[in-house]
């Protein structure tokens, strides 16, 4: 769990109770590696807590029926905010360079990045940059309207602030857990798979 997907990182609550704030259905208990598997092709994997961090994962479905940077996704994270007070949003896709990130306190969004680097844009930026972004060199520029008259050199300098894969993992690292830094067979119970609300979960 972590590259090429996009996940959750709930501290304090019980895979049960992040499945219910995702309205999962057809929910089946599966351990790390199967659920991991499973939401790699549909549905979210709610693997159970580690570390007092609990772990939802999809990449199709996670955030379905949302543009991955746009209102429609800071409102959900606001409203699972208010269900949990505190909460993780991390995406990363090395194909398209999309690299995103967003940090709920208090059921507030207080930051929140994207970078597609398809379209060459950062179409979501919000709060000030965090300590780690700021060590890393990344998540603090957006698109300047002078960009039109940069030269090679602005734009080689634009292009090396944008962060990559190994960036979203660092900076969920620092904020609290990475999926990668998970010791192999460390969730003890079995978490659970389901579908969120408009995913055709019968095969």
């Amino acid at each position: 769990m972590g590259y090429k997907t996009s996940w959750l990182a709930v501290p304090g609550a019980g895979s049960g109770e992040v499945a219910d704030a995702l309205g999962l259905v057809g929910r089946v208990a599966m351990d790390w590696e199967t659920g991991t598997r499973a939401a790699y092709e549909r549905g979210v994997f709610v693997a159970s807590p580690v570390d007092g961090w609990t772990l939802a994962h999809g990449r199709i479905h996670l955030d379905h029926g949302r543009d991955g940077d746009g209102p429609a996704i800071l409102s959900w994270l606001g409203a699972l905010g208010g269900r949990f007070g505190d909460l993780q949003y991390f995406s990363t896709d090395r194909i398209g360079e999309y690299h995103a990130w967003a940090r709920v306190e208090s059921g507030r969004v207080v930051r929140a990045y994207c970078y597609d680097g398809c379209t060459g844009d950062v179409p979501m930026r919000l709060g000030e940059p965090t300590g780690i972004e700021r060590r890393l060199g990344v998540g603090q520029r957006g698109l300047e309207e002078c960009r039109k008259d940069w030269s090679d050199a602005e734009w080689d300098d634009w292009h090396a602030g944008m962060p990559d894969e190994q960036h979203v993992m660092a900076i969920a690292r620092d904020w609290g857990i990475c999926p990668l830094g998970v010791p192999e067979g460390a969730p003890v119970d079995d978490g659970v798979h389901g579908f969120p609300p408009g995913v055709d979960h019968v095969s």
